[in-house]
């Protein structure tokens, strides 16, 4: 607690000082450029690795970045449609990450017999599991099968996302891009989901990540 303590006060000595137009002009309003759903993992930061500051990202976190479908009214779903109607965001990002403790609990359930809640909220990637467990028979154990884990439920959560009736609404109209981004905690890139090829590819070379033509359920190359 000393050093969150020390460090608001080099916030509000320092920082909140030489940005306090910035500042003002958030006291009025905010105007988010996208939705970012993530991880709640402590080593996952999305200002950071986007270098965007406060007011640009308009932030969901939870364990293993999950979008209860819709009919959970949860504050995923609040929030997910708050952003849409009421903040006109047209872009929403999940972004999994390496080495998810989320995911690994997925497929290795026992870990968490003692986290009844825990184990009630990764029901959620339940359509994950099923994925893997169905079209991944070959892949190794270890870190190869949780890269593969992570980057199949952030597709999996980006069709849970479909079915928010706001989503869906403004899917419709060509209003709303939906992104898949994975981020590598260890050497800090973001891979993107290309649909053209299927894959998950370098950002760069992703054309922006647009999820809104991946699938649930296809087996990818790896």
């Amino acid at each position: 607690m000393r050093q969150l303590i020390e460090g608001i006060h080099r916030f509000q000595s320092g920082v909140f000082g030489q940005q306090r137009d910035l500042f003002a002009r958030l006291a009025q309003k905010q105007e988010p450029d996208a939705l970012f759903i993530t991880c709640s993992d402590s080593r996952v930061e999305p200002n950071l690795m986007t270098q965007t500051k406060p007011g640009d990202l308009f932030i969901l976190r939870n364990a293993g970045n999950l979008v209860p479908a819709w009919g959970t009214y949860s504050g995923e779903a609040a929030t997910i449609e708050y952003a849409i109607e009421a903040l006109g965001i047209e872009d929403i990002i999940v972004c999994g990450h390496t080495h998810c403790g989320a995911m690994a609990a997925l497929m290795h359930p026992e870990k968490v017999q003692s986290l009844p809640a825990v184990s009630r909220w990764l029901e959620h990637a339940e359509g994950t599991r099923r994925v893997i467990r169905e079209n991944y028979g070959t892949v190794a154990a270890g870190a190869e099968l949780l890269e593969t884990i992570v980057e199949e439920n952030v597709l999996a959560q980006i069709e849970n996302l479909r079915t928010h009736p706001s989503v869906m609404s403004r899917l419709s109209k060509g209003k709303l891009t939906l992104h898949a981004w994975v981020y590598d905690i260890e050497d800090g890139n973001v891979h993107a989901f290309s649909p053209a090829e299927g894959q998950f590819k370098p950002i760069a070379e992703a054309g922006h990540g647009h999820a809104d033509k991946s699938r649930l359920g296809g087996k990818r190359e790896i």
